[in-house]
């Protein structure tokens, strides 16, 4: 049976390598992106993989409007929640733009959260499922936060929170649920990173088709589960 996944922000970068990763292994993929025909357009060079189709898709993770659309229109077995922003980046946590930190968190917070509320029942209706939250080392209480992008810093402490209160709500259905930390990664976010796209993608892409004994509530970094 043909396992359909859905990367958001999927038109360049990390969500680009990601879904076309998942393509390469056989899996139906849609490239979700808030511009519909650029995300048409890249599903376009993916080209016939070994099974699956590649399909663009509409999807603004910040219009409510949209992503119910697209969660009545596609089955997914797999999501991806890659679509993200860093609008404070150089910023100090005692000046930062407020403005800045509450557009960051209604983007990787809220928007994650959302599709996760339209695509989950679906996956624990019919007994499977698999999440991937991309986060990031700088949100990890581990590591410390970083406070040289603080808005950005904090939506991905609240992500990791969101992904262990996901795992725990579903729990024992079938849907396993984690954050990966790819770790910095070459793309318009961070353009001086020495890993690349493809390289950070192999990890979330592993994390997005985990077995079934595989883990669920974990922050991964590098396929090994990491401190919070």
């Amino acid at each position: 049976m043909e396992r359909t996944a859905l990367v958001t922000g999927a038109n360049r970068g990390l969500g680009r390598a990601v879904a076309q990763q998942l393509h390469r292994q056989g899996l139906g993929v849609l490239v979700g992106a808030r511009d519909g025909a650029e995300a048409r357009r890249v599903a376009a060079t993916f080209g016939p993989g070994p099974a699956g189709h590649a399909l663009g898709v509409t999807i603004d993770v910040t219009d409510p409007a949209q992503v119910s659309a697209a969660a009545q229109r596609h089955v997914v077995d797999i999501l991806v929640s890659n679509a993200g922003v860093m609008l404070d980046g150089g910023s100090d946590p005692l000046t930062v733009s407020l403005d800045a930190v509450e557009e960051t968190l209604r983007v990787n917070l809220l928007g994650s959260w959302r599709v996760l509320q339209a695509f989950l029942p679906g996956m624990i209706a019919r007994g499977w499922g698999r999440v991937v939250l991309v986060s990031s080392g700088t949100g990890a209480f581990s590591n410390g936060l970083f406070p040289g992008a603080p808005g950005y810093s904090v939506s991905k402490t609240a992500l990791n929170g969101l992904t262990m209160m996901m795992a725990a709500q579903t729990s024992g259905s079938g849907v396993l649920i984690n954050a990966v930390n790819p770790g910095p990664t070459r793309t318009r976010m961070m353009p001086k990173a020495e890993q690349t796209p493809e390289a950070a993608a192999l990890d979330i892409a592993w994390a997005a088709t985990l077995p079934d004994d595989g883990p669920t509530g974990a922050f991964l970094r590098r396929r090994v589960a990491a401190s919070w």
